[in-house]
């Protein structure tokens, strides 16, 4: 099976599992090296001594294997592979391995995921919480640098350490999910996760496998799900790894134009060969099995798609019909949308993917990619563009916030301000927002409540929520100091609002992924530079959402609404709660029989500057 493609659950096969044969207690190993002359494992228990356990070929599967008595869980290992091809021999880290040294230290150590979980009513009723009418609000976080030790080396928390604490705080703040950048083995810190050596290794920089379970755990106990950044678009070129790993190009294509990503300086899997296949599949199963895990953020799928992603012409090597597409990675990642959703049908796959390639988030029976949401990058930078501009010119550019509507239900949607736009010298959500202090923070509150209110689900990364002043460093904390100033906890608040809302008001999440749950009202004010529109529920009710871009207050602006009655005013992002100039409509409005904008009813507003206001009625 694994030979042919087919095998999902590798783990419990291959790398190190404890055994007792003949009585005798210890470990089985086995790893996949088909081109090598003679494998044999490397140890603490053998002092690293290359032939002294050596490893039996498993007939033509291209596996070796063997049990080595008296090898205890905790004990550092490598496999020594010898190959034929120019004399090659090295010490490579176990594929399969469930924890490592910390990094730099690079070798495999046996281990039992053995641990008794405490979140089965959570794993019952998972599947309804992240689904297409459920209300889906995600704080993406990298754990090393969410909050540190405030004594000095200031490092890192734990994986026990941060889940107290990180339950705590989604829960004030109101997120349904948590999203971690990459918990995989990885050697350099800076990589953020992304350049993986362990694809079935949680990094040992926060703790054992139990302690990452013990988060989870926790986090499910407080109703709070975990979805994990997953990269099967490329791996680290580090010796230990998964590069050369048999003295031949074996995860790898050989052909650096197909095998080499020119952008991350890494490795590319080579997705037409059936072992890859059963290798990232069965890491995906991996975590949602052993670890519980309630999604998978599928990174850089793009990447995946196009042989020529980031390339020049004649860099790239095209496909056998002549084309750009990578028809390997493309079946690889319908049968692993398949396979996720045949062994776990509550979970949900996420696909980071930043092109017009059709039907991401549709079923592969219709011939679609299979993945439950698509990132939305096209609103993020669309919006992000937008925020920065002089409020003066943004009436030249309406059409940068209306625009999105023309495809948003092309796909299941999440809405990211994600970590990519607050690195490399872009600067935090609250300095891209135009104009002084008072107006970015204003900006960043309306520009928050117009990602809560239009269609698709909701991520936001950490500091976001706190307008954090200066741009994610993974090597230091979240300004958490910046809470002590009244205009930082009045974002915070916000945010927490916005999520009460949104899981609270069916309105603004049933039809996140539905035609029928979005009108524009009046998407025409580009003078104005105001936009409204209409979120709407299964049953009747309505709620109506405007917002001025402009740091002019709109007084007696009449904008129609879908029913008469009185329409509460349920949020206004210039409250003073939340740091702003209290310029409000004293709680709500009753509605005329007044037409306007093609609605039987109106009202007439005040709408503050830079500001939202959302109205509930019921029809």
């Amino acid at each position: 099976m694994f030979n042919e493609g087919s095998h999902v659950r590798l783990y419990d096969k291959l790398g190190s599992h404890p055994a007792t044969v003949g009585g005798r207690e210890g470990y089985h190993f086995a790893v996949w090296a088909p081109n090598a002359d003679h494998v044999s494992v490397v140890g603490d228990f053998n002092g690293w001594r290359p032939g002294k356990n050596p490893l039996e070929r498993f007939e033509h599967s291209g596996v070796w294997g063997g049990f080595i008595p008296g090898v205890k869980s905790g004990t550092c290992y490598k496999y020594h592979i010898a190959s034929p091809h120019n004399g090659y021999k090295v010490d490579k880290c176990d594929p399969f391995a469930f924890t490592c040294e910390i990094a730099p230290k690079s070798a495999a150590v046996t281990w039992d995921l053995s641990y008794e979980w405490r979140d089965a009513d959570w794993m019952k009723s998972r599947g309804p919480k992240i689904a297409h009418d459920a209300p889906v609000s995600i704080y993406e976080m990298h754990l090393g640098s969410w909050m540190r030790s405030p004594e000095p080396p200031y490092h890192s928390l734990s994986y026990r350490e941060v889940a107290p604490r990180l339950a705590d705080y989604i829960k004030r703040t109101g997120f349904t999910h948590v999203e971690f950048l990459p918990l995989t083995e990885h050697p350099f810190f800076g990589s953020w996760g992304y350049q993986v050596t362990g694809y079935f290794a949680a990094t040992s920089r926060f703790g054992t496998p139990q302690d990452l379970m013990y988060l989870i755990d926790y986090l499910h106990q407080h109703g709070i799900g975990v979805i994990m950044d997953w990269v099967p678009s490329h791996f680290a070129t580090d010796e230990f790894g998964l590069g050369f790993f048999d003295g031949t190009h074996l995860f790898e294509h050989a052909e650096p134009k197909q095998g080499f990503h020119p952008e991350w300086g890494s490795y590319i899997f080579n997705y037409e060969r059936h072992e890859i296949r059963s290798f990232l599949l069965s890491s995906a199963l991996f975590w949602l099995d052993k670890y519980h895990i309630d999604g998978l953020r599928v990174d850089a799928v793009a990447s995946m798609l196009y042989l020529d992603y980031a390339r020049q012409d004649g860099d790239w090597v095209r496909n056998q019909y002549g084309g750009k597409e990578n028809i390997g990675a493309i079946d690889f990642l319908r049968r692993f949308n398949h396979e996720v959703y045949t062994h776990f049908p509550d979970v949900q796959t996420i696909a980071e993917e930043s092109t017009a390639w059709p039907m991401v988030s549709r079923p592969t029976y219709v011939g679609g990619l299979g993945f439950g949401y698509k990132w939305d990058m096209g609103w993020m930078h669309d919006t992000l563009r937008y925020c920065q501009r002089d409020p003066l010119f943004r009436k030249f550019h309406h059409n940068e916030l209306t625009f999105r509507q023309l495809y948003a239900n092309a796909e299941n949607y999440v809405l990211p301000l994600s970590h990519d736009e607050v690195v490399h010298g872009k600067g935090p959500l609250w300095d891209k927002m135009a104009g002084d202090e008072w107006q970015k923070f204003a900006g960043l509150r309306e520009m928050l409540a117009y990602q809560w209110g239009m269609t698709g689900k909701k991520l936001m990364f950490m500091g976001g929520e706190i307008a954090q002043r200066q741009e994610w460093r993974h090597d230091a904390s979240i300004d958490w100091h910046l809470l002590e100033h009244d205009s930082h906890r009045g974002v915070q608040r916000l945010v927490a609002d916005l999520n009460r809302l949104y899981r609270s008001e069916p309105a603004l999440h049933e039809l996140d992924t539905e035609p029928g749950g979005f009108d524009w009202i009046d998407c025409n004010d580009a003078a104005g530079s105001m936009y409204s529109f209409v979120r709407k529920a299964k049953g009747h009710d309505r709620i109506v959402c405007i917002f001025n871009f402009t740091p002019v207050v709109r007084n007696n602006y009449r904008i129609g609404v879908p029913g008469p009655g009185y329409w509460r005013e349920i949020l206004n992002t210039d409250a003073s709660y939340y740091g702003g100039s209290n310029v409000g409509n004293s709680g709500g409005t009753h509605a005329e029989f007044l037409s306007c904008h093609g609605q039987p009813y109106s009202v007439s507003i005040t709408i503050p500057p830079l500001g939202a206001v959302f109205l509930k009625g019921t029809i």
